[in-house]
């Protein structure tokens, strides 16, 4: 069990979640554009999330996916700054906002996803995956993390 800790950006809001880290990638959808108000978004996904909040209760946002899912976005309520993100499907990880963590130095994405939407200054790592829409498959990114997470003794 790892433990991520964060805060919004007026500080009005920590959080301290435990959980498993699954994968970390960044988003370059317009939707992600626009909620990031910047290039791209960015997403820590953690399963079986336990969630301690302190501050006043976040506010929240569904929007429907491409998919058609639902997903909801939770945000402080006086700033404004998006914290997590979830799929509203039993089971689905709890996706954290990583520019919200207080650490976030050892933190790179293994995956840029929607990347036919992605700005044309944008150089991307040929090294890392990348899909022009949602990835077929999630497993590959969740694979992607944990061996970049897994040290190797054999060097």
């Amino acid at each position: 069990m790892e433990v991520f800790e964060g805060q919004c950006q007026c500080g009005a809001v920590h959080y301290r979640v435990q959980g498993s880290a699954q994968t970390l990638f960044a988003c370059h959808c317009t939707e992600c554009q626009r909620q990031s108000a910047s290039a791209f978004g960015m997403a820590l996904w953690v399963k079986d999330a336990q969630v301690e909040l302190s501050g006043p209760p976040l506010q929240a946002w569904t929007r429907t996916t491409a998919s058609g899912k639902s997903l909801t976005g939770r945000f402080c309520p006086v700033c404004g700054t998006r914290l997590f993100h979830q799929v509203d499907v039993p089971g689905a990880p709890l996706s954290i906002k990583p520019g919200t963590l207080n650490d976030t130095r050892a933190l790179r994405p293994v995956a840029h996803i929607w990347t036919a939407s992605k700005q044309p200054w944008v150089q991307l790592d040929a090294a890392v995956l990348q899909y022009p829409g949602n990835p077929p498959d999630l497993a590959r990114l969740v694979q992607t993390w944990h061996a970049a997470q897994t040290p190797d003794w054999t060097n």
